[in-house]
């Protein structure tokens, strides 16, 4: 007779106790822990505690790369590391209307014109909500299989009888539930077995599987972090509300990098790739504004160039406000220090606010130089070049360090127009400045004495045409 235990699941980090408590130990959240029942049956052919014998393999042998299937949509793709490999599982979470499940209905309408098996398995919507959303998109003709069911045994059953799918979706994993475990569909632990049992079926049948994941309130992945380290891959889709631009991330991937983005943007017909994201970021610039200048990045392999945008103003408050969108508020405050300290730039009488347009989020510290000047920028109110690029990264010394992949990011520069960059004094030895002309500064102050003199001559200006 199969031993049923129970225990207290906490629903926030998934640990587990003995008995009731308040609060969890694990993560210290609040009237989290509730009561599941599991059933540990014996496997089929054994006897409870008993063991089967398996074969071991040497560590030498022949290797093969893992074989992928492209997705027919070149944005994922980039972010895969190529395509869906056989037998892998992904994760990808993003919050509430974000796009999560256009984008998939959209790539498996891709690999079913491509002549490939897709099922599309929805646990949140009817069939008939599946179809009005592939007639919208203009993929009826697209020869996708569609259920809507949630109990894991009878999708693995079904998905087991004939051709076995190339890409199986399954949307979302918090609304499955297995007949293995006593709790309700989304808490924890029904969670983590039918994940355990989805990965079974899809390492045994060779099928790649999306699982579809809901986020918190905090934007981290509902449910528990076991999931995330049994999936092959964990993508993030992410964007602002307020603009149409969405940003796919790979934080993990077993199989390729995960420095990579795939840029998309939402329109009436579903999601369009954006096979040049500089260009659509820096399409409504503000030109000729103080405090805006344009950040030279790179995202993986693609150059990326984005518009950061600075105000400070005087403030009324004890203590000044600091507010950041789309970078760290970290770096932030140690640029700022840096000014203080070894350029005399005070403000600790201004309130700073940053932004990095498009909705776009910056996470290289090459953006130190662009967020300085766009800062003393607005400050001095004297307007940076329009064809300007910025990159480099400022130590707490106030010297303008190198950064990685210079030549590729004044070559994007310069296709989009940009005649000029300022730049780390180390980058002459890399060349290659793609065409622009290089400003090289070897330290921040520098910079800062640069914009100041700019803006003096502009008030200078000014004052004698009001004069005249």
């Amino acid at each position: 007779m199969s031993k049923r235990t129970l225990s207290f699941i906490c629903q926030n980090c998934g640990a587990a106790a003995h008995r009731w408590q308040g609060k969890c130990e694990a993560c210290g959240e609040w009237n989290t822990l509730v009561e599941e029942g599991a059933e540990r049956p014996a496997g089929p052919g054994r006897k409870p505690g008993k063991g089967r014998l398996f074969a071991l393999e040497p560590l030498a042998g022949e290797a093969h790369d893992a074989p992928r299937l492209p997705s027919g949509v070149a944005e994922l793709d980039r972010v895969t590391g190529g395509g869906f490999v056989r037998g892998s599982v992904l994760l990808m979470a993003g919050d509430p209307g974000i796009g999560k499940s256009t984008l998939l209905i959209q790539a498996s309408a891709a690999m079913a014109r491509a002549g490939h098996r897709a099922v599309y398995i929805s646990g949140e919507e009817a069939v008939a909500q599946v179809r009005l959303r592939a007639e919208r998109l203009g993929l009826r003709d697209a020869a996708v299989e569609l259920a809507a069911e949630t109990s894991v045994e009878d999708i693995v059953a079904t998905l087991s009888e004939g051709k076995v799918p190339r890409l199986i979706v399954i949307d979302s994993i918090q609304t499955m539930w297995t007949d293995l475990v006593e709790s309700a569909p989304g808490t924890v632990t029904q969670v983590r077995g039918s994940a355990q049992a989805l990965i079974r079926f899809a390492k045994r049948s060779g099928a790649a599987i999306i699982l579809v994941g809901h986020v918190t309130k905090d934007g981290q992945i509902a449910g528990p972090r076991v999931v995330e380290h049994m999936v092959d891959a964990v993508l993030s889709f992410e964007g602002e509300g307020s603009h149409q631009f969405r940003i796919l991330r790979a934080v993990k991937n077993r199989f390729g990098p995960t420095d990579e983005i795939g840029v998309f943007e939402m329109t009436g017909a579903g999601l369009r790739e954006v096979a040049n994201p500089s260009e659509l970021f820096l399409s409504e610039r503000d030109l000729g504004s103080p405090g805006t200048a344009v950040f030279a990045g790179m995202e993986g392999t693609r150059p990326l160039l984005v518009e950061i945008q600075a105000l400070v103003a005087p403030t009324s408050l004890g203590t000044p406000r600091r507010a950041v969108v789309g970078w760290d508020p970290s770096r932030l405050s140690m640029v700022l220090a840096v000014l203080e300290a070894h350029c005399g730039v005070k403000l600790g009488g201004y309130d700073v606010y940053l932004n990095v347009a498009g909705g776009m989020r910056i996470q290289e510290p090459a953006a130190d130089l662009a967020a300085a000047a766009a800062l003393v920028s607005s400050l001095a109110n004297a307007p940076l070049p329009a064809d300007a690029v910025y990159f480099g990264e400022v130590s707490l010394s106030g010297a303008i360090r190198p950064v990685a992949q210079a030549p590729a990011r004044l070559k994007e520069a310069a296709k989009l127009g940009f005649t000029r960059a300022v730049v780390p004094e180390a980058a002459k030895t890399e060349g290659g400045d793609g065409g622009l002309k290089a400003s090289f500064v070897a330290s921040l102050s520098s910079l800062v004495a640069d914009i100041a003199a700019r803006g003096n001559r502009g008030t200078a200006g000014k004052n004698r045409g009001q004069d005249g």
